[in-house]
């Protein structure tokens, strides 16, 4: 990468990443605060890095699909060049230039979560669990695996915590996806496979209805099924991590899997609104990680 950001901007730009992250990724906010405090500005300028590209796409509407892909395209060869972004003190390139260099990310991460980007330019819907995988590994197993060398994971070769990372961004997306449903199709767009549709015995115009059924109820209950089972398969990797990252991956996983729990408890609601974990419950989740946070910290274990 080239290009030199002076210290004001990167100071701008990291503080920037910050406010976007407390304001649209709560939960992962929340859990990015049991961090170490070095760590986190990192792990912002990721999520500043996706909220850009999603503003690439969503300010120009009036192109058609392959000019916005040319614009993605263009605009990210300014990533890598010092070139793109906005004012100064609200462009979050400065702090994604730093994090990369800094942690050793590979380029070829932002390039795969592009294609992810292209993709929601065309694609509407998918007719495969494999198809929306392919999809799924440049818009969310990528960002696990981006997040890793942050994350840390001593005495462990990057090969071996990886699968684990790449399975938790999955388990992380297809949560999204279940609790984002509704709006996902007031939008156009479906992110459970067709396949697991037509097995239930679903349409997509009946689910775009909000008729929750017994059929409905089937499909996502199938789809929640997968979605625990990848938590399963994700959670030993929390235990690779460098001690200090531990908690902050421990809280994000309740907080994200209480979700799905959420969907049950609401009957389904998320044809018609956003399911959502309680503020309560969420602070409930996160305290006692904050507190075992800060006696890793310090060297010491609570009693």
């Amino acid at each position: 990468m080239t290009g030199r950001d002076s210290s004001a901007e990167l100071r701008a730009s990291f503080a920037y990443c910050r406010r976007l992250h407390a304001a649209h990724g709560k939960t992962y906010y929340l859990a990015t605060l049991l961090l170490p405090p070095a760590k986190r500005p990192a792990v912002s300028a990721l999520y500043g890095f996706a909220r850009a590209a999603d503003d690439v796409v969503d300010a120009s509407p009036w192109l058609s699909p392959a000019e916005q892909s040319d614009r993605l395209e263009s605009w990210f060869a300014g990533v890598l060049h010092g070139k793109a972004g906005g004012p100064r003190e609200a462009d979050p390139m400065p702090a994604l230039r730093d994090t990369i260099a800094r942690y050793g990310i590979p380029l070829h991460l932002f390039e795969s979560f592009l294609v992810s980007m292209r993709m929601d330019l065309t694609v509407t819907g998918y007719p495969t669990y494999a198809d929306l995988e392919q999809y799924m590994y440049g818009s969310a197993a990528v960002i696990g695996l981006q997040m890793l060398p942050i994350l840390g994971h001593p005495g462990v070769a990057y090969d071996e915590a990886a699968p684990y990372a790449r399975d938790l961004g999955i388990a992380f997306q297809l949560t999204n996806f279940l609790r984002d449903v509704g709006e996902d199709l007031r939008r156009g767009r479906l992110y459970l496979p067709q396949e697991s549709l037509e097995r239930a015995g679903v349409s997509r115009e009946k689910l775009a209805s909000g008729v929750v059924d017994r059929a409905v109820r089937s499909l996502l209950d199938d789809e929640i099924a997968r979605t625990r089972a990848i938590y399963d398969a994700a959670r030993p990797g929390i235990d690779l991590l460098a001690p200090e990252s531990r908690d902050c991956m421990r809280t994000a996983f309740a907080l994200y899997r209480a979700i799905l729990a959420e969907i049950e408890r609401s009957d389904y609601a998320v044809l018609r609104s956003r399911v959502t974990v309680s503020r309560r419950r969420r602070l409930a989740v996160a305290l006692p990680g904050l507190a075992r946070a800060m006696w890793t910290r310090r060297g010491a274990s609570p009693s």
